[in-house]
């Protein structure tokens, strides 16, 4: 299948379009995009500045995506946004470039979903699968790990750090780091339980959510703390792998400002 250019669309001669590629009415497309094999912009879409597209995306009505960074340190640097492969860009989605402040990239794995009206600010980092519902909005800085989900209305500020298989609930204000596995809810958003589904997508059943649960439990509920509470863990034989990587994880938090191991 050749590619598909609409005749009301905007492509600048200078971008490079891949094999089956599909760009609807109304769509610009600026000089410096590099568009992969089979992705589809649907209609209205706007892709300025430094913009790379892997391959089978599909970017939704009215999306913005190379957007000038909403920060007032940005003075027109050469920064740029590199998006995976597969990902679900649905309407009114708008991703920031990045800035210098640090490595001038805002970037998306793969297979992830944005749903409509979602708001990506400049150098944020998303890994794979990780899933944004409606209205969902990322400050600058931000970094989501592979196969979070953060639910309808929520939000995440500057320089946070989702841990990967968490959870954040509709409306949550996360404003500390969220660590991986766990489930937050409320403004400002507190853990309040083990996100089980997300240990399943892993493959962890039975034992492995077992020992979760014990972690959390201490960790979280009863406060104990990390280093007593790996003690325990380790004499209950509960301490996995990824309880290993939850601990780990709020080590850096600890280190850190204001709950955040990336904090300013």
């Amino acid at each position: 299948m050749a590619t598909l250019i609409d005749p009301t669309a905007s492509v600048d001669p200078r971008a490079e379009l891949g094999e089956d590629v599909e760009i609807g009415p109304f769509c610009m497309v600026g000089p410096d995009v590099v568009i992969g094999q089979g992705t589809r912009l649907v209609s209205h879409v706007s892709l300025t500045g430094a913009v790379v597209l892997g391959r089978e995306n599909t970017v939704g009505r009215f999306s913005a995506v190379g957007c000038e960074p909403q920060d007032s340190s940005y003075r027109g640097e050469p920064t740029r946004v590199e998006i995976g492969d597969r990902n679900a860009i649905h309407e009114n989605v708008t991703i920031s470039r990045g800035t210098q402040k640090e490595d001038g990239v805002t970037r998306l794995g793969s297979d992830n979903i944005l749903m409509a009206n979602v708001h990506v600010a400049h150098d944020c980092l998303l890994g794979d699968g990780v899933r944004l519902g409606l209205g969902v909005l990322l400050a600058g800085h931000v970094r989501i790990g592979s196969h979070a989900t953060l639910d309808d209305g929520s939000v995440a500020l500057q320089f946070v750090t989702v841990g990967c298989d968490s959870l954040a609930r509709p409306m949550t204000k996360v404003g500390r780091d969220l660590p991986p596995y766990m489930v937050a809810r409320g403004n400002p958003g507190e853990v309040c339980g083990v996100h089980a589904q997300g240990l399943r997508r892993r493959g962890l059943v039975g034992p492995d959510v077992a020992a979760m649960r014990m972690a959390h439990r201490l960790l979280f509920r009863e406060k104990v703390e990390a280093c007593r509470a790996e003690e325990r863990l380790l004499v209950l034989e509960l301490l996995t792998p990824a309880v290993r990587q939850l601990l780990i994880f709020l080590s850096a938090q600890r280190a850190g400002r204001l709950g955040r191991a990336r904090g300013h």
